[in-house]
């Protein structure tokens, strides 16, 4: 498969129709028919189903459009990244960040070196663990900054001088919300609303086998779209604290648990590691501020 193919895939998937596609790629379209053609042929499966207005991806289509843009993001990094190994002021850092105030830090690491590197950019995603792993894995991100403890047989690490401190959101009209902390007894009853990812390795810590007892009806892994069911009165969610507006003038408050349940903050990189010359700029900046300011 050509990359060049690849993108046309992806186009033609985007705009759901050749000839759209081939006017925003600049080719006709019967050349671009033809490049699809050889493409299926070349799979040895069929890729779209053509009606008389419109295509649409077959199964085959839709997973190749998964593995396309997976091929062609790392691509593009990897031509970002030779293209910045002459440039020592400048170039693209690739991080993962799951949700947690104590991304501050990586912003505060990234304002420094801006401010003598103004050439240097910072693209983020956010997501749950599995997702940043995996995109840190197939090598799409440079760093990532974990809630987790690091799997040392495949990551170096730093970690972040910070602790997210688990809590509940919940309207402030709750019964809840009058008490100065949350014990697991009192969410016995209640729709809970919680990442799956910290049902099964956060929320035990606090509470045993008791987890199994909460009613999670509802799993996220954005908060912010959490909150908004909270304030539908569709639950109380588990949380970091400072992740949802739960000020004085806010519908929604948060109350810490009881027995304190806090979560530490990694950044990780993969094992033997090579850095372009702006994720390495930004390394230097982390160890300088994680480590020697211990």
């Amino acid at each position: 498969m050509e990359i060049r193919v690849l993108r046309y895939f992806l186009e033609v998937a985007r705009e759901n129709s050749i000839t759209r596609a081939a006017v925003r790629l600049h080719i006709s379209q019967p050349t671009l028919s033809k490049q699809l053609k050889d493409l299926e042929d070349e799979l040895g499966q069929k890729l779209f189903v053509r009606t008389n207005y419109s295509i649409k991806l077959t199964d085959a289509g839709m997973l190749l459009r998964k593995r396309a843009e997976d091929i062609l993001e790392i691509t593009d990094k990897t031509l970002d990244e030779f293209r910045s190994l002459n440039d020592e002021m400048g170039g693209d850092i690739h991080i993962g960040c799951a949700e947690s105030d104590g991304i501050k830090y990586l912003a505060r690491c990234v304002e420094a070196v801006r401010k003598k590197n103004p050439r240097v950019r910072c693209h983020l995603h956010s997501g749950n663990t599995e997702d940043i792993e995996g995109r840190l894995e197939s090598g799409l991100f440079d760093y990532a900054f974990l809630v987790e403890p690091p799997d040392l047989s495949k990551y170096n690490y730093l970690e972040v001088p910070h602790s997210d401190v688990w809590g509940i959101v919940m309207r402030r009209d709750s019964p809840l919300a009058k008490k100065k902390y949350i014990e697991a007894d009192d969410l016995l009853g209640l729709d809970i609303i919680c990442s799956s990812q910290a049902m099964k390795t956060d929320i035990p810590r606090w509470c045993g086998e008791k987890t199994d007892t909460f009613d999670l009806s509802v799993t996220v892994n954005l908060v912010y779209n959490g909150a908004i069911f909270v304030k539908e009165g569709l639950g109380v969610m588990l949380s970091f604290d400072k992740l949802t507006n739960t000020g004085k003038d806010s519908e929604l408050c948060f109350r810490p648990l009881y027995p304190r349940l806090e979560t530490k903050m990694y950044v990780v990189w993969k094992k033997y590691q090579v850095f372009s010359p702006a994720a390495e700029l930004l390394m230097k900046e982390m160890r300088k501020q994680f480590v020697d300011r211990i």
